[in-house]
This record gives structure tokens, sequence and C-alpha cells, in this order.
């Protein structure tokens, strides 16, 4: 059973991974056996021998994609991909910023199409089949207020993952989406700070709690590794039974 959770010898990346879920999740896939690059604008807050960083600004593709070039140079190869990395820049729809929307569709979804992209291509090369993780949003599944942007990016890289899963299935590249709920990370700081939208955020959820990035390791775990080798095009929601609450 563990070697079915193993990550030895596998190359992973993943962005985002300068803090929040992002740096929780390249922690606990080194800590089951990969090695780790993390693409992100700022390096991670706990630093690590075993993880490499490397200073990428998502929202511009020529750096994205020198900085995937980089990494297989690096690490000759890749097997698991984490697209962690994402903004939100709320504003009411009506008087929604074009900068602030052309912004947030270059960072959330068109930098995970473009290096799910590199990954697929050098994936295929290899021949050894490879696991493809999209974090996206329990915004993806439901509406959430003034802002536009965000919840358009979340439910179009949840599509986006099942188109590819169908592309790539045949070459055994497995992808999918983990949807977390509200996570104490610096993203959500403002809300965790507020008493009264902190409380009314845990009590969404059925175990009554924000998550914690830790909470969102095992999950990626599960989808990296041969213990989900049947699994693809799912939204696995990781959300404490946000999604599934009724009245």
């Amino acid at each position: 059973m563990k070697s079915l959770f193993s990550l030895e010898g596998k190359i992973a990346l993943v962005t985002g991974g300068g803090s929040g879920i992002g740096e929780a999740v390249s922690i606990g896939l080194k800590d089951n056996g990969a090695a780790v690059g993390v693409f992100d604008i700022k390096s991670p807050l706990k630093q690590s021998e075993k993880i490499k960083f490397y200073k990428v600004d998502l929202s511009r593709q020529s750096e994205l994609e020198k900085g995937f070039t980089q990494f297989i140079e690096d690490f000759k190869g890749i097997d698991i991909l984490v697209n962690c990395a994402g903004i939100t820049m709320p504003a009411p729809s009506e008087d929604y910023p074009k900068e602030n929307w052309e912004k947030t569709l270059a960072v959330n979804l068109s930098a995970i199409f473009f290096l799910c992209q590199l990954s697929g291509k050098q994936m295929i090369k290899q021949k050894r089949g490879g696991s493809i993780i999209n974090v996206t949003s329990i915004g993806a599944a439901q509406g959430f207020p003034n802002n536009p942007a965000y919840v358009a990016t979340k439910g179009g890289v949840s599509q986006l993952t099942r188109g590819l899963a169908y592309d790539w299935g045949k070459y055994n590249i497995r992808v999918n989406n983990l949807g977390p709920g509200y996570t104490h990370t610096p993203m959500n700081q403002k809300s965790w700070n507020d008493p009264t939208l902190h409380k009314a955020r845990a009590e969404r959820s059925l175990l009554g709690r924000w998550a914690e990035p830790e909470d969102m390791v095992g999950p990626v775990v599960f989808l990296a590794s041969d213990a989900s080798r049947y699994v693809t095009g799912i939204d696995l929601y990781v959300d404490g039974g946000w999604t599934a609450k009724g009245i």
C-alpha cells in the first residue's frame, strides 16, 4: 500500500509554490519522494535543498516558456505538473476593469493551458505517462459575487482539464482538477481576519472550519501517484463539504 502512493523517482513541477497551497504541496511531494521544481514570482517561505525555485511571472508567456525549458534541462523530464498559481482581483461585475479581467485570465487560465501544453508534449515524448493536476476552486461549480474573472477562469480550467484528459488519455497522461474550499492562505487573509466572514465561511462547511494548505497535500499525492492510476478528467473538491451542503 505504501508503494501505491510513493513518488520515488518522479519529477514534479508546481506553480505558485512560493506560499499557501502551492508551498504545502511542493513540500508534500518532496517528502513523498519526488524531485520538485517551483515556479513563482517569490521564493518559498520554507527553503529546502530538494526543491528548486525558478522566478517566473506566469502572466508572461515568454518567461513561462523560458522557465520550463530550464526546468527540463535541470531535471531531465517531468512526471507531475501541479498548476496551483492563481490570483483574485474582485470588483463589481458592472464596473469590472478590463485590466483586471485580462491579468486574471493570463495567470488563471492561459498560463495553465500553456504549461499543460508544454508538459503534455514532454510527457508524450518520454512515453511513460504522467499526471497533471489543475487547481480550480469551489468557484468553478458555484456562483460567487463581484469576481467575474476569477469564477470564469476557474470554470474554464475545469473544462480545459476534461478536454486534455480526453486528448491525452491514449498516452496514459491523466489530467484532473483539485477544487479547494476556503483555505487559510495569503490570498484569503482579508476574509480570514474578518470575524464575521471567517465565521460564516467556516459554518458553510460541513466540517465547520476553513481548510489549511496541508489539507490539500494528501489529495494531490493521491492524484499524482499510482493510487489514482484509473482516475482522469474528474473534479475532486476538497472543501469540507461546502459544495455538498444544502439548506
